[in-house]
């Protein structure tokens, strides 16, 4: 080892005892604990036929999952559903965590691989900590130091202690039945905490996990949640990439439980970074779809997540050339998404076009899912509010300074600049982070919201089954959206408005036969956040193919502030939103509480299979990176979106043009 880099990294030793647990929240969020939230006991409310909207998240991890745990986090999944329902939790950086209402329904997924071993390795008294390799893991989370070394330390235990785990398994060094010990343990301990937190009405848990199948992150990162309807009878073992990285074969193994009466769906999330595998035209093994294959994978996984911290997968600015929001948070710090090829197969929008693909070639269409939204946190709580993000990596990007969003300008960035000039990126002549070009583009989001008749374990999954659910970037914005052939006679003013609406015409998720030569008329109803920001404008996308080609259109269907759409542009005008960018401060006299309308495709095709998916968009608002800088006095990066507008989308209604 050079001179130079001893002396480095010594002096970061030193410099780590210099920076207490103050030093580094100096930048961190000005988060004031609110008092814990008290659960009253009330009546349970009786079912709506019209059915609510309920607000969630089904991906989040604890210090069970494997990096979790490496990246300072102890909450446990007892901890993450009290988050959940409205109380504070540490953040492994020092400060309280706490949402600003309670949601209302809650799935802990820890990685299933390795599920609950960071901890057994870590307590000295246990026996899989007797192993050479798990000394760096010794203890490691007894006293959590938020020192600049220990957090490159951490940021580089994860992948070479998980291999070397995996290779130990695989050459006999490990006892691969103390681990998978270990796992069932932890995994009974997560249902209990599901059970016990579960209040029927009230707050909806569900027992899950996540199926991590992954080789390279640019080749197939197909990572699922698998969640269960309810708690009886569940497996002692969950089938992990341990048992196959071949989802086929998670497949097979839900299809074995259902037959034994354990109901269960999985959901893909991220497809935004598998290079094209997550929707792609072949399966696991490259051989082409059959029918075999859609019908399994139609059955398994009804759901996928659109949005998340890791970035939004609706569609791309390179696949979506004509839609001017497919930009957002479309960005993932990776130069692989440069290239197209790794951009078809791994988006929503394509992945609807793919389907009516393998449809129009008489296979069932395999991509016929709806969308939810969820945070894949890793402290136990979702960050989905741009004022008061907190990232998601816990140790690694819990203050703005190490996420990148201000300048490092801690007193020894000198002596770190001159040593390693590497450690910097340097952006309108200010100085960052150079390991957090990834953790910049990460996002505020997302929420699932379901659409369901009451808030119990078996309303909301058989609202995921039916597919009426719909995704928000984090904002809690209701969207309603129906077709039909008779709806053109309800009035949009009418009290009994939904009930007609389930009464002549079909919800989102559902799909729409051809009748005769009607045009079909679509509800599109949309409302804000009360805390968040006004609506701008309500839009419908429709994807179809034209001779053999795929083909897409946005449609603004409603605007704000009495505006009207251009019937040549299908585009509102702008309703003169702004952000003021000192305070983050935005328009007081621009936007909508509530959008409202019927609409008829202009450019319908009674003989022509597609899709419709509606798109809601408030008004723009700071992006968290400039709530960071804004809060400690300094400019936004200019690299970065200063504002976004956040959004939901609802779940397609699909056309079948079948006579």
């Amino acid at each position: 080892m050079k001179i130079q880099n001893i002396f480095f990294i010594s002096m970061l030793v030193i410099l780590a005892a210099c920076s207490d647990e103050n030093s580094l929240k100096e930048v961190s969020l000005s988060l004031e604990e609110k008092p814990l939230t008290q659960t009253q006991t009330q009546p349970r409310p009786a079912p709506n036929p019209d059915k609510n909207a309920y607000f969630g998240d089904l991906h989040v991890h604890t210090a069970n999952s494997f990096d979790a745990y490496t990246f300072g986090t102890m909450n446990s999944p007892a901890d993450a559903y009290k988050y959940a329902q409205g109380h504070a939790i540490p953040h492994p950086s020092g400060y309280q965590i706490q949402l600003n209402r309670p949601l209302d329904f809650y799935a802990v997924t820890d990685h299933g691989i390795f599920l609950g071993l960071l901890p057994e390795a870590a307590d000295t008294n246990s026996e899989f900590s007797k192993y050479e390799i798990t000394k760096p893991i010794h203890n490691l989370n007894v006293s959590v130091s938020n020192g600049l070394y220990s957090i490159i330390k951490r940021g580089g235990l994860f992948r070479p202690l998980a291999k070397s785990i995996r290779d130990g398994v695989e050459d006999g060094t490990i006892d691969r039945s103390l681990i998978e010990e270990v796992g069932r343990t932890v995994w009974q301990e997560t249902i209990k905490a599901a059970d016990d937190a579960y209040v029927p009405g009230s707050f909806t848990t569900f027992a899950g996990y996540e199926y991590t199948s992954s080789i390279e992150l640019y080749d197939r990162y197909l990572h699922r949640n698998v969640i269960f309807r309810d708690t009886n009878n569940l497996p002692s073992n969950i089938f992990t990439r341990g048992d196959s990285q071949d989802p086929e074969r998670l497949w097979d193994w839900m299809n074995e439980l259902r037959r034994n009466g354990v109901e269960s769906l999985a959901i893909p999330h991220n497809s935004n970074i598998s290079g094209g595998a997550a929707f792609s035209l072949n399966d696991y093994n490259g051989g082409p779809i059959d029918e075999e294959y859609a019908n399994n994978r139609s059955l398994n996984e009804p759901l996928v997540e659109i949005t998340q911290v890791k970035g939004t997968s609706e569609t791309h600015p390179l696949l979506s050339k004509n839609d001017e929001w497919a930009a957002f948070e479309a960005k993932t710090g990776m130069i692989e998404e440069k290239l197209i090829s790794n951009l078809k197969g791994s988006y929503v929008r394509d992945a609807y076009l793919r389907g009516l693909s393998l449809s129009e070639k008489g296979l069932t269409n395999p991509y016929k899912f709806s969308l939810i939204g969820s945070s894949d946190t890793h402290v136990g709580g979702g960050s989905d509010n741009e004022e008061i993000y907190f990232s998601k990596i816990g140790l690694l990007d819990g203050t703005a300074e190490l996420r990148g969003s201000i300048p490092f300008n801690r007193w020894y960035g000198t002596f770190l600049k001159v040593m390693r000039p590497n450690v910097f990126k340097e952006v309108d002549g200010k100085d960052y982070f150079s390991a957090s070009e990834r953790l910049i583009q990460f996002s505020a989001s997302g929420l699932a919201g379901v659409w369901a008749e009451e808030n119990t374990r078996e309303a909301i999954y058989d609202a995921f089954r039916r597919k009426e659910t719909f995704a928000t970037s984090g904002p809690r914005i209701k969207v309603r959206f129906f077709a039909g052939y008779d709806l053109a006679n309800s009035k949009l003013d009418d009290l009994s408005l939904i009930q007609d609406a389930y009464a002549k015409s079909i919800p989102m998720g559902g799909t729409l036969n051809v009748k005769g030569n009607k045009t079909p008329t679509f509800l599109i109803w949309a409302i804000a956040d009360p805390l968040g920001a006004p609506l701008q404008r309500t839009q419908i996308i429709k994807g179809w193919l034209e001779d053999g080609e795929h083909k897409e259109q946005v449609y603004d269907v409603a605007c704000s502030d009495g505006l009207s759409v251009d019937p040549q542009t299908y585009r509102c005008p702008d309703n003169g939103a702004r952000v003021d960018l000192d305070d983050c401060s935005i328009s007081a006299d621009s936007g909508a509480r509530e959008l409202k309308v019927f609409w008829q495709d202009p450019d319908f095709k009674n003989n022509q299979e597609a899709f419709y998916y509606s798109r809601v968009l408030e008004n723009p608002v700071c992006r968290w990176s400039t709530w960071d800088a804004v809060r400690v006095g300094e400019e936004p990066r200019s690299d970065l979106p200063a504002t976004i507008q956040e959004r939901a989308w609802s779940s397609p209604i699909w056309y079948n043009n079948a006579f």
